[in-house]
């Protein structure tokens, strides 16, 4: 384990996180246009696929970071029976959950029941699929319906705040199931999915389009809301939530799902088809 990786076991990775979340939200407008600048030209961010293509328009870093796109700049799948990608990324890992567990890297997993804090949610998906799909800061940061569905729980868990950078993720054991995150459940026409959005450090802040800023404040212990019994479905491909800052979205789908076959560290956008249900 290198001495970088180390470091994280270390550091105060709640205070860190709190101290970016109210730097990015600086609006002092030297600061704020140095931040954008400088993730615009070191990942070459494609502005025009924004709604707002003028970097240095935005009020501050986050309002950049988590940007509207134009209409058009994604598609989702015409088949009705497809998956689509929930948001744009690189592709960590993807297959089969193989005994209730899910491959994190080489050499590393962890179980379905860990990531979610639920034994029963998680023999759902004990012989069904999985996607990790790491944000990166050069993507875009706000999180979409893989499929049409109705919420019917989320669960906050507590955790740490690890980087989910590819090193991090090959040298920290189970590290998704360590790190705080949002379980999101949703039944849809083909049965159960979850998706699952991982903090990390410095960029654990996340909202949903149901219940506004999630984190900060973060968990003290488990809490699973499940009040949601009469809402609306979410269409595929609508917005579910956002990363105020990048983190890593992980999708689980049942036994039925076909998988498109993704290698490692491809490029993914929203919308972009993952798989399918085969006709019934």
């Amino acid at each position: 384990m290198t001495p970088k990786i180390l470091l994280q076991y270390v550091l105060p990775h709640r205070f860190l996180s709190r101290v970016v979340y109210y730097a990015t939200r600086w609006t002092w407008r030297p600061w704020k246009n140095f931040l954008i600048t400088q993730v615009v030209r070191r990942y070459q961010v494609n502005m025009e696929e924004a709604v707002q293509s003028d970097p240095l328009a935005y009020a501050h870093f986050n309002a950049f970071f988590t940007r509207e796109l134009r209409d058009g700049a994604r598609t989702a799948p015409t088949d009705p029976d497809a998956i689509a990608c929930p948001a744009d990324g690189r592709i960590s890992q993807a297959g089969r959950i193989r005994e209730g567990r899910i491959l994190q890297a080489k050499g590393q997993d962890f179980t379905v029941a860990e990531l979610l804090a639920d034994e029963e949610a998680a023999a759902r998906y004990r012989d069904g699929h999985f996607v990790t799909i790491y944000l990166s800061p050069r993507d875009y940061h706000r999180v979409h319906m893989p499929l049409s569905g109705t919420l019917r729980r989320t669960t906050h868990i507590p955790g740490r705040i690890f980087s989910v950078a590819p090193a991090a993720v090959a040298d920290i054991p189970r590290l998704f199931a360590r790190n705080e995150r949002l379980a999101c459940h949703f039944q849809g026409e083909h049965g159960p999915f979850a998706v699952i959005m991982v903090g990390a450090m410095l960029v654990s802040s996340i909202s949903t389009v149901w219940d506004g800023l999630v984190a900060p404040p973060y968990a003290s212990a488990i809490t699973h809301r499940d009040d949601f019994e009469y809402a609306a479905p979410l269409p595929r491909a609508s917005q579910m939530g956002r990363f105020n800052m990048g983190s890593t979205v992980i999708v689980l789908l049942p036994p039925e799902a076909r998988l498109e076959p993704f290698q490692t560290e491809q490029h993914v956008q929203m919308g972009q088809r993952l798989g399918t249900f085969p006709a019934p």
